[in-house]
C-alpha cells in the first residue's frame, strides 16, 4: 500500500472527559502516516493541557505520526473549527473524528486500502452507536456512485455525518468546499452533499469502524441553542441551491422536499414551542 498522509481533523471544546479515549484510538492506528489536527475552540476546561501532553508523547515516541494543535482566540463553533482544520491539512485524504468518539484500530488502514483499490474520491463505512456498557451496530447502505449516495441521503436511508467518509483533499480545494462560519448545525450535510456532487469514483467498506458516543453534552456537535433551527435552515438551503445547479438535479425528483420534511420531523413531534 502506497504511504499516503491522512489528515484527521478533530475539533475540540470542553472535552477533557472523553478526549483520552479519542486520541488513544488515533495514535494506536495500524496505519501510521497520520497528521492529527486538533482545533481547540476556546475550551474552558483542561482540554488544551491534555493535548499538549499528547503532543509531547507523540513527538518523542512516534514515527510517521504528526500532531498539530491550533487554538482559536475566541469560540467560533464547529463549522469554523473544521475550516481551520482544512486550512492546516496537508494530507492527501481528509477524515474527521469528534472528540467524544473513537475509531477501531484498523479503521484508517481499511479505508485507505479501499480508496487505493478504487482510486475513490470518497470512501464510506458503517458505525457503532456506543453507550457506556454496550454498543449497537448501525449499518449504512452501500452505494455504487455519487447519485445513489445522494439519493439515499435525501430519502433518509443513509446518514451524512462526516466521520462516515474519507475524502480526497483535492475535492475540497478544487471546488472551494468549506463550511459556513457560524452555521454549526447541519454543516456536515451541506459539505458532504457538495463533495458527492463532484466525486467521480466512490467506494464503500462494509464494516462498522466508527464509535459514536453519547457522553459529552458540551461537545461542539451536541450543543443546541435557539440558533439551531436557523443554522440547519441555512445549510439546508445551501444544499438545495447546490443540487439545483448540479447535473443530478433532474434525477433526484422530490428528494429535497423529503429531506426537508425528514429534518423537520423532530421539531414537529416535539412538545417544545
Amino acid at each position: 500500500m502506497r504511504s499516503k498522509i491522512i489528515s484527521v481533523i478533530i475539533p475540540v471544546y470542553n472535552a477533557e472527559k472523553t478526549l483520552y479515549k479519542s486520541i488513544d484510538s488515533l495514535i494506536n492506528q495500524s496505519y501510521p502516516h497520520l497528521e492529527l489536527i486538533f482545533i481547540n475552540d476556546c475550551s474552558q476546561d483542561d482540554t488544551l493541557n491534555i493535548l499538549y501532553q499528547y503532543e509531547k508523547k507523540i513527538t518523542e515516541n512516534s514515527k510517521g505520526l504528526v500532531i498539530k494543535i491550533i487554538s482559536h482566540e475566541e469560540n467560533k463553533g464547529v463549522a469554523a473549527a473544521r475550516n481551520t482544520g482544512l486550512q492546516n491539512a496537508t494530507g492527501e485524504l481528509i477524515y474527521y473524528v469528534d472528540a467524544d468518539d473513537f475509531i477501531d484500530e484498523g479503521a484508517i488502514e481499511l479505508l485507505v486500502e479501499k480508496q487505493q483499490e478504487n482510486d475513490a474520491d470518497i470512501v464510506g463505512c458503517s458505525w457503532y452507536l456506543s453507550f457506556n456498557q454496550n454498543k449497537r451496530r448501525m449499518n449504512q447502505p452501500p452505494f455504487n456512485d455519487s447519485l445513489e449516495a445522494i439519493q439515499q441521503m435525501l430519502n433518509g436511508k443513509m446518514r451524512w455525518n462526516l466521520w462516515l467518509f474519507m475524502v480526497k483533499r483535492s475535492l475540497y480545494e478544487d471546488y472551494n468546499i468549506r463550511f459556513i462560519p457560524g452555521m454549526n448545525m447541519g454543516e456536515d450535510l451541506m459539505v458532504i452533499m457538495k463533495l458527492f456532487v463532484h466525486a467521480n469514483k466512490v467506494a464503500f467498506v462494509n464494516d462498522a469502524l466508527y464509535h459514536y458516543g453519547q457522553s459529552n453534552e458540551d461537545s461542539l456537535t451536541k450543543t443546541y441553542s435557539e440558533k439551531h433551527r436557523r443554522e440547519v435552515t441555512a445549510n439546508l438551503y445551501e444544499v438545495e441551491e447546490y443540487l439545483h445547479k448540479s447535473s443530478f438535479f433532474k434525477s433526484i425528483g422530490d428528494g429535497i422536499s423529503f429531506l426537508k420534511l425528514n429534518i423537520k420531523l423532530p421539531l414537529l413531534i416535539s412538545d417544545k414551542k
